[in-house]
C-alpha cells in the first residue's frame, strides 16, 4: 500500500465533502432564516456519520454551529 497515495486521496475526499457541505449547511441555513424557522435561536445541532462499509467504519461526530 502506497502510505502517500492513500493520504492525498483521503484529504481529496475530506475536500470535497468540506465544500459541498458547507455549502448546503449555508443554504439551508438562509432558507431556514427567511422562512422564520430560525427565530429565537443562535445555533443548530449538526450531525454527521462517515460510512466506509467495505471496512466497518461507522464515525460519527455532533457539532452545535453558532451563527447568532
Amino acid at each position: 500500500m502506497d502510505e502517500d497515495r492513500l493520504n492525498m486521496e483521503i484529504r481529496k475526499f475530506l475536500k470535497h465533502v468540506g465544500v459541498t457541505s458547507q455549502r448546503e449547511i449555508e443554504k439551508a441555513v438562509r432558507h431556514a432564516q427567511e422562512t422564520g424557522r430560525l427565530a429565537g435561536r443562535d445555533s443548530v445541532k449538526a450531525n454527521i456519520v462517515l460510512t466506509i462499509e467495505a471496512l466497518g467504519l461507522r464515525h460519527e461526530i455532533e457539532h452545535d454551529i453558532a451563527f447568532g
